[in-house]
Formats: structure tokens, sequence, C-alpha cells
């Protein structure tokens, strides 16, 4: 028997090191090589040979207003978006929790903009958002208010992003929710019913608190999903009007794909990745605070 289980042990790991020795060599090596590229001036078009210049890349990124601007816009975005999306997803969750007229068919309905690529939303959304042949544009001539520059006023097409954004994500929100809404025991809230609680009562003393720890792991997916988004972004506005609505991705993505200039592109994806692990251990932080005063 142990002779068996000592042979079973040996071809166990006569499996398993290989695929993980090469799971681990195609996931380090070019994270180890980017970050040896952010130290070097290189340059594909024009041609230029590797040349180390330290932390130059770093420092003229950090001096670079249009990174501070494309910072601000991410965040943005980022921000209100997630906040809608978790408020809306709530709600929907709640809701469709209850049993309300029609639930089936809505439960169905929310998913769907969940499934759709964003590229194809993003096309979507500029058709709709179109400034002459769009129809919110015909429903606000219609009005008396005439055509509105949506997509190349800076304000109003951070405002379609985080539309767009919100529409496409608070499935998923409420898709989550609401799976943590029908664990909850029923035991609770027909103790609180009994007791004649409000309904406002018992969704912030018995509800929000027992699902905090969910919102929290929602909310923490969708801020590092949020910022990594460029394809939106890219179809409906390219960025503009000028750098507007340029992301910290787009801004990389304009860098390294049509200026060809990787080490400074590099250097730009490990300040966005510093700058999400800050972001994300911030919020961590803040949470674990927020969960203890509930605990």
């Amino acid at each position: 028997m142990h002779q068996t289980a000592g042979r079973g042990d040996a071809i166990k790991h006569v499996f398993m090191w290989p695929a993980f020795l090469i799971v681990l060599v195609v996931t380090l090596f070019p994270l180890i090589y980017a970050l040896v590229v952010s130290f070097q001036a290189i340059r594909i078009v024009p041609p230029l040979p590797p040349r180390f210049v330290g932390v130059e890349n770093y420092a003229d990124i950090l001096s670079s207003a249009r990174f501070w601007g494309s910072m601000w816009t991410t965040s943005v975005i980022v921000f209100v978006s997630v906040a809608l999306q978790f408020v809306i997803g709530f709600a929907l969750a709640l809701a469709l929790h209850h049993n309300v007229p029609g639930a089936n068919l809505y439960r169905v309905t929310f998913l769907l903009p969940m499934f759709l690529a964003p590229v194809c939303v993003a096309l979507i959304a500029r058709m709709i958002f179109h400034p002459y042949l769009g129809p919110v544009n015909d429903a606000m001539s219609g009005m008396g208010f005439g055509n509105i520059p949506f997509l190349t006023e800076p304000n109003l097409a951070v405002a379609v992003l985080i539309t767009v954004e919100v529409w496409q994500w608070t499935p998923f929100v409420t898709l989550l929710m609401l799976a943590g809404l029908q664990s909850l025991p029923d035991e609770v809230f027909e103790a609180a019913k009994v007791d004649n609680i409000p309904a406002w009562r018992r969704f912030r003393d018995i509800t929000f608190p027992m699902l905090l720890p969910l919102s929290v792991a929602v909310i923490f997916i969708r801020l590092i999903e949020g910022f990594k988004v460029i394809d939106t972004v890219f179809v409906l506005t390219g960025g503009g009007p000028g750098t507007a609505t340029e992301t910290l991705t787009l801004f990389a993505y304009n860098e390294g794909f049509k200026k060809f200039n990787l080490g400074y592109t590099s250097a730009l994806s490990f300040t966005f990745l510093i700058i999400v692990i800050i972001v994300g251990t911030a919020y961590l932080a803040a949470a674990q605070r927020v969960m203890r005063r509930y605990a």
C-alpha cells in the first residue's frame, strides 16, 4: 500500500511540475522583460538601439500633464460608473428577489448587456448618440433642444462613457447580489417580520450587513476591471475630443502602437499597475474598517 501511494505521488509530481514551470515561465518572462524594457529607451519606428536610461521614463510620465489628465479621466469614469452600477444593481437584485411581476423576464433582459462584446456596445452607443442620425438627438430636436454634441463635448463625452459602462456592467452586479440575497437565511427575516420591524430597517440592520462582504468583493472586481477600460473608449470617442476622454490604457496603447515608444509604454504600464495596486489596497483597507463596524 505504501509503495503504491509513493509511486502515485511520484507520478503526480512528474505531470504537475512541468506544467507548473511552463505556466511560471510564460507568466513571469513577459513581466520581467517588460520591467527591464521600462528602464530603457527603445523605439521601433524609427528603429533605435536599446539604451539604458534608468528611471527617466518614469520621471517623464510623472511630469506629463497628459498622464495626469488620463489618470483623472479614468478615475472619474471608474468611480462614478462603479458607484452607479452597485446602487442600481443592488436595487434591481432586491426587486427581483422579492418577485416583482415579470421577474423571470426581467432576469433574462437585464443580463443581456453583459453578454455583448464591449466593442459592439460602443458601436451601438455611437449610433444612438450620433449628433445628426442618432435617436437621442432626434428626440432632443423634437423637444426643441437642438443637436447636442454628446461625443464631441468633453464633459458630455465622459458622461456617455459612464452611461455605457453602467448599462453594460450593472447586470454583473445584479447577478452576484441576487445570488447573495437568495443565499440569506429566511428565518432571520421571518423573525424580523414577526417583531414588526419596518422594511427599511430590515435592509439597514440585516440585509446590508449580511451582504457587506459580498458587496466589497463585487465593488473590488468592478474597480479593477473598470481601470482596464479601453475598447469602449477607443470605439466611442477615440480618446477625444483631443485627449479629454483618454484613459490610462488608451494612453499606453497610443504610445506603444502608434508611436512605437516601447520603453516609455512599458514604464507607463508598470506605473498603471502600481496605481491599481494602491487603489485596490486602499479600498480593501477602508472596506475592512467598515466591516468591523458591522461585525
